[in-house]
């Protein structure tokens, strides 16, 4: 491949990844304005998030193990298509239904990251894949900041339908791009798909996310709930026997009991609970009108911009991982993000009368985000084999995003558990839900201190590695 294409693809990587995860943030604070313009009811709507959320559950790991299988660029292409064809189809959504519907289509974007990271990974110069991929997540933390941030602007200025013609173009302009220049990986890896694999984790992860995603509607007391969480247990199971008895796993599980993999994994869902929680939890928080004692009265605008310091800060962040991460290693990254990610929560949960406080906390928990994403990415690609990055990595953006639906579904009881007589949160309750939110934070660092370190094999002067082969992650022993 030519040196000179690798900033291009870079940029159609980024592009697309960053778009995905500013879909899974931008619709959120529209949500009252699409409630009210479709005459749906609350709970309708928030099928809306929670359609994505499943869809990108099912779809990120049985696609990232189909790009390994037949080709990388050509999985990415359709991938960015079904996400172009999902944006349209919201946009023109005349009722709730189709616009759930469309949130499905979009939610198969989630492949989107692991196809990246393994094309970096066969593509890239050894000696710049670190970096790439450090940047790569950086742009992908970004693009949640982004979503909150310029949700309001766009829904004020135009309507929230824009939320999703915006993207159409910006992918549509990808897509056409990724077909051109994109080089298509030579790695393939052998075998097909375990359909009885994927159904069987497509149902339960089904079986595990709509419970925690709807149990403040039903009640987490519920036959449904309970019925669903016991059905996710039996599942699990059957999944975990189907996937070690077949000859071609969808995730190899001797891959995921590898010590770097399973406690980055651990570390991703302890951390991705906290995340997704302060995403949901910290802009309501702030809109709450002042009579309730707390809170700003803040406009969805005005919250988006209080959330501008996150933004910054996970950018910058997640580009110096690149950096730092040849001189001090992936793992002290990670405990030095996740810790960072406890400090912003323990500092909210003590102070949050002053809208400059909230700004601190923000570029806190920013810079946090901005190096656990880039560093786990990097301990997982340096960890498995070429072959199994897509499926790999899938599953660990697959376990944080659980942790995040935990996170939020356990944070959501502890703030709405009491409400005064206006129907508005106790501060309490946010108190107590930060409060948790740093000690899982705290918890994923202690799991990151649980990360293997080796040292990685020097190469002789004048020598490289092949394109396509494992680029362990130069994690120093300390």
């Amino acid at each position: 491949m030519p040196r000179t294409s690798t900033r291009l693809t870079f940029a159609v990587l980024a592009t697309g990844a960053g778009v995905f995860s500013m879909l899974q943030s931008l619709i959120a604070p529209a949500l009252p304005t699409v409630q009210q313009a479709m005459h749906t009811s609350q709970s309708t709507a928030t099928w809306v998030m929670t359609a994505y959320l499943l869809s990108a559950s099912i779809f990120t790991p049985i696609l990232g193990r189909v790009g390994d299988l037949i080709g990388k660029k050509r999985t990415l292409v359709a991938v960015l298509a079904t996400v172009a064809v999902g944006c349209l189809l919201a946009a023109l959504a005349p009722g709730i239904g189709v616009l759930i519907a469309a949130r499905v289509v979009q939610g198969v974007g989630g492949a989107l990251f692991p196809l990246s990271f393994g094309i970096i990974r066969d593509e890239f110069a050894p000696a710049r894949v670190s970096g790439s991929i450090a940047n790569l997540s950086a742009v992908i933390a970004a693009g949640g900041g982004v979503g909150m941030v310029a949700a309001g602007p766009i829904v004020s200025a135009l309507d929230y339908r824009w939320l999703f013609w915006i993207p159409v173009a910006v992918v549509v302009a990808a897509t056409l791009i990724a077909v051109r220049y994109v080089p298509e990986s030579a790695n393939r890896a052998e075998g097909g798909v375990n359909w009885l694999g994927a159904g069987l984790l497509s149902a339960w992860l089904v079986a595990l996310l709509l419970p925690l995603s709807q149990a403040g509607q039903w009640g987490w007391g519920s036959a449904r709930v309970l019925g669903l969480f016991g059905a996710a247990l039996v599942l699990f199971a059957l999944w975990l026997s189907v996937e070690a008895r077949s000859r071609t796993p969808l995730i190899d599980l001797k891959v995921m009991r590898l010590p770097a993999v399973w406690t980055t994994n651990a570390a991703a869902l302890l951390f991705g609970a906290g995340m997704y929680a302060i995403w949901s939890f910290l802009p309501g928080f702030v809109q709450t009108p002042t009579s309730a004692g707390y809170g700003f009265g803040a406009s969805v605008t005005a919250a988006g911009l209080l959330m501008l310091p996150m933004l910054v800060a996970m950018f910058l962040s997640g580009v110096l991982t690149g950096r730092l991460e040849p001189v001090l290693g992936a793992k002290p990254l990670l405990v030095t993000g996740a810790a960072l990610g406890a400090v912003a929560c323990g500092i909210l949960a003590l102070w949050h009368d002053r809208q400059w406080q909230i700004g601190l906390v923000a570029g806190v928990f920013g810079l946090g985000i901005g190096l656990a994403f880039s560093s786990m990415a990097n301990l997982i690609v340096g960890s498995v084999p070429a072959d199994r990055t897509g499926a790999a990595t899938g599953m660990n953006a697959n376990i944080r995003t659980i942790g995040g639906s935990i996170g939020a579904a356990v944070t959501g009881v502890l703030v709405t558990g009491r409400l005064q007589p206006t129907g508005l949160p106790y501060e309490s309750g946010y108190t107590h839900g930060f409060t948790l939110l740093a000690f899982l934070c705290l918890a994923a660092a202690l799991a990151a201190l649980l990360v293997p370190v080796r040292r990685t094999p020097p190469l002789r002067s004048g020598t490289t590695r092949p394109t396509g082969t494992p680029t362990p992650a130069p994690v120093r022993v300390r």
